[in-house]
């Protein structure tokens, strides 16, 4: 074992540690001063939450012995025989080292999903979902794809979580918009982010924080971690600035807002590229990325669902345009995996493949999910609730005091 790489990849957890609450004050920002408590626990309590599932069984089902390439075994569960020796998956670092990175991905995914239904979803119903949802859809996903299940065995390409993460959540997020229906007064009365300053915060620590995200997934400190660090930044500075184009070619003025919100798509469509691309391949990732994301939060208006927070135009189909874009940039020279632009078109199909089954598993799974819940302790507040706020009738507390 390298006590260099060790050190890198225990910074890392941290780093990605520190997303889950810049996401939380990304979202709370974006949502109405009634409700920024109650969405910034989603986010929070989520690090409390995904941990426990995470050693209790999530570790294991993800990383655990292969079963028929679908699921792990539960030969790891809470943590048995997971130490201080080496990582199969990483021998360079220690076994626990490797676990609790993944554990960081494990926490802030579910709170990815909750800007979908925030400003209308029960804390209860909220946490049921969650666990659930970490079981049954994100360990699978994991497994599949970094635990040696069908879609590694397949090829697909996915260095830090473009399936795993981002297309997984966004497909969720599509689910619970249209499980849990419109917000009372949506497309009567505006719903203004309360709090941009707190988003544009929350922003920048997701961008820092993603360099864990990414880097890390080198597992080791080297130059691999280093290409991965180059590729993100470049990407979401692309993405930040095509985003903010698109805003004055179509309304005439660039935002703050959307200079965040470019910035995480350019994140978000980097990831599953982060390893394998250059960086002039990042540049044209990140750019495009901003670009179609940009068009993506029009979606919901054209589709007619209530995606509060833009989950599904940013990470759902930032995710799929990263998967996709992947097999197409690619470069061998970066670590021995070719794309479309270097003649490999089977990479690029199997890219493809991925995305699909991907948005049709987490998708439909998560759609169940969301009805079982509703039906044990209910998912929605009451109009009554709603209308005073999740703060208030969720937690008896108020962000703001005036």
């Amino acid at each position: 074992m390298q006590p260099a790489d060790t050190a890198f990849i225990l910074i890392c957890a941290a780093l990605v540690m520190f997303m889950t609450p810049g996401l939380a004050l990304f979202y709370g920002g974006l949502t109405r001063n009634k409700n920024v408590l109650g969405t910034i626990m989603h986010s929070f309590i989520m690090l409390a939450v995904g941990t426990l599932v995470w050693v209790a069984v999530g570790y294991s089902l993800a990383f655990g012995d292969d079963i028929a390439g679908v699921i792990g075994s539960l030969n790891f569960a809470f943590l048995y025989g997971v130490g201080a020796e080496p990582a199969a998956v990483a021998p360079t670092i220690p076994h626990s080292t490797f676990m609790i990175f993944q554990c960081m991905f494990a926490v802030i995914t579910p709170a990815l999903i909750s800007g979908a239904y925030a400003e209308r979803i029960k804390f209860s119903g909220f946490l049921v979902f969650s666990v659930l949802w970490l079981i049954l859809v994100y360990c699978p996903m994991a497994h599949w794809v970094w635990g040696g299940g069908w879609m590694a065995q397949m090829g697909a390409l996915d260095f830090a979580g473009g399936a795993v993460v981002h297309m997984s959540s966004g497909a969720a997020a599509l689910a619970a918009a249209l499980v849990l229906g419109y917000r009372r007064g949506y497309g009567q009365a505006p719903f203004i982010p309360h709090n941009i300053p707190m988003t544009v915060l929350g922003a920048g620590i997701l961008w820092f924080g993603w360099f864990g995200f990414n880097a890390g997934s080198a597992l080791a400190a080297n130059g691999l971690a280093s290409s991965a660090f180059v590729t993100t930044h470049i990407a979401a500075a692309a993405a930040a600035l095509a985003w903010i184009a698109m805003e004055r070619i179509v309304s005439g003025k660039p935002t703050t807002l959307g200079a965040a919100s470019g910035a995480v798509a350019g994140l978000v469509v980097i990831t599953p590229a982060a390893g394998f691309v250059t960086p002039m391949g990042a540049l044209l990732m990140g750019l495009s990325g901003g670009a179609i994301c940009y068009g993506g939060i029009f979606l919901k208006h054209k589709l007619g669902f209530d995606d509060a927070l833009d989950v599904v135009g940013i990470h759902g189909v930032g995710g799929t345009w990263g998967a996709i874009a992947t097999g197409i940039f690619a470069n061998a020279a970066v670590n021995g995996k070719s794309g479309l632009l270097q003649g490999d078109v089977h990479q690029f199909l199997v890219q493809v493949a991925s995305v699909v089954a991907t948005w049709v598993f987490c998708f439909g799974a998560s759609y169940l999910l969301l009805k079982f819940t509703d039906m044990v302790v209910g998912l929605r507040v009451t109009p009554e609730e709603e209308e005073v706020g999740l703060d208030m009738s969720q937690h008896n507390e108020s962000g703001y005091q005036y």
